[in-house]
């Protein structure tokens, strides 16, 4: 028995360190082909998972065990829980309490407005599908990526603009609020999956809601009290490696407290790289140790293209010669990108082009594919809670919508260059 049991585990380790090297060739050639066109390398990781996981439409079938594979989910999920902690790291909490009214309403509106006609487009084109698919496929439309709005504006050389100053602080509160509204969506189909797949209550529903909001208060609270002990104890051991040990661990825990809450564990991450703050820490820096974000800068570079490419890789290229999955993905798509525009009526300054505003909240990038990948894991009465041409659709919408953003974002502020002063 102890024989058999140690040859599957070496059969499965082998078999995992050949797809991983795989894995992570295809996500640095692609970004490093689509970083040289000008996009972000988070696309070209996706687009070379895509191109991977259809090679059996050419008639090789080597690689369709990937998109199934048990190891490589695990390292995928682990990747998306340390990209999120290093988001909630680089999010610094005085800042997003501090944003201006003009990004707090743009954020507000930039959740809302897709949220709801995301769910009525699914609704429309999904009718089969309940009123949990549409609700998740409206979540999936909310978050914009501060990341690529933040890089295109930066190459544009108009990080100092109003609009930017506007669509980054927005966009950094839409990403708490659309994690908010993942931890309900996502809470509220749990629940529903726990009671057999019946009907949620209003109660379940308000309960919910207090929890993830609960659940996020006490995270960052009770956390800075709990990190400050943790690293006061953790910086009197000298071992190499300490730093990133205890960090890392505080955000599995806090990652795994949220995932016993019955939210998302990438709700419990972003919390716990929020609560951590450079001054915790310090002493570690003092001695002349790395900041945690270059510690972790190795190990997310990779580990978290996994991610993506396994996003890709589930992608079926063959459910879009279906006319409806195709007009899905596009009605879809478009309202992804209409839904942002309402973002611009939020801006309260004179002389911000609202236009330049709503373009710049358009990506969704590795938000938009986070949500879409829950959304293909959720189980409810026994099925994933998005098909596979579900899934397929909403990682078409957010490969566009990251495509567009550049060109849009450079037409409107060269719009506004151009237009003659009052």
């Amino acid at each position: 028995m102890m024989g058999a049991h140690a040859a599957d585990t070496a059969t499965l380790v082998r078999d995992s360190m050949m797809a991983l090297t795989l894995i992570l060739a295809a996500a640095k050639l692609g970004g490093e082909l689509l970083g040289r066109l000008g996009q972000p390398p988070v696309l070209g990781e996706l687009v070379f998972g895509v191109l991977l996981g259809n090679l059996n439409l050419l008639g090789f079938h080597g690689l369709d065990g990937l998109k199934d594979s048990a190891a490589i989910a695990a390292v995928a999920e682990i990747g998306v829980i340390l990209l999120l902690f290093e988001v909630g790291l680089e999010s610094d909490l005085h800042e997003l309490l501090a944003v201006g009214w003009s990004s707090l309403l743009v954020a507000t509106l930039g959740v809302i407005a897709p949220m709801i006609l995301g769910y009525f487009v699914s609704a429309a084109m999904l009718p089969a599908a309940g009123w949990m698919t549409h609700l998740f496929v409206g979540a999936t439309l909310t978050a914009t990526s501060v990341g690529i709005t933040a890089r295109v504006l930066k190459d544009l050389g108009a990080s100092d603009t109003k609009e930017a100053k506007i669509v980054l602080g927005a966009a950094v509160a839409d990403d708490v609020m659309g994690l908010v509204v993942l931890a309900v969506v996502s809470g509220l189909v749990m629940s529903a999956a726990a009671g057999g797949g019946g009907g949620v209550s209003w109660t379940n529903v308000l309960w919910i809601i207090a929890k993830a909001t609960l659940f996020l208060g006490a995270a960052i609270l009770v956390g800075r009290f709990v990190a400050q002990r943790m690293f006061h104890y953790a910086a009197r051991l000298r071992v190499p490696g300490v730093l990133l040990a205890v960090c890392i661990g505080f955000c599995f825990v806090v990652a795994t407290l949220a995932g016993v809450a019955g939210l998302a564990p990438i709700v419990g991450a972003f919390a716990a790289g929020v609560v951590l703050d450079p001054v915790h820490y310090r002493p570690f820096t003092e001695r002349g140790e790395r900041r945690v974000e270059e510690l972790l800068f190795p190990i997310n570079t990779l580990i978290v293209p996994v991610f993506f490419v396994l996003m890709g890789l589930r992608v079926d290229l063959k459910s879009f010669a279906s006319p409806e999955v195709l007009g899905f993905a596009g009605l879809i798509t478009a309202a992804a990108i209409i839904s942002k525009q309402v973002c611009g009526l939020g801006v309260l300054e004179k002389g911000v082009d609202r236009i330049a505003v709503g373009v710049g909240m358009i990506p969704r990038g590795e938000v938009g594919l986070i949500f879409a990948g829950m959304g293909a894991t959720l189980l409810l009465n026994g099925e994933p809670l998005f098909s596979p041409t579900t899934f397929s659709a909403l990682v078409f919408m957010v490969m566009l919508t990251t495509f567009l953003t550049p060109p849009l974002l450079k037409m409107a502020l060269a719009r506004k260059r151009t237009e003659p002063r009052p």
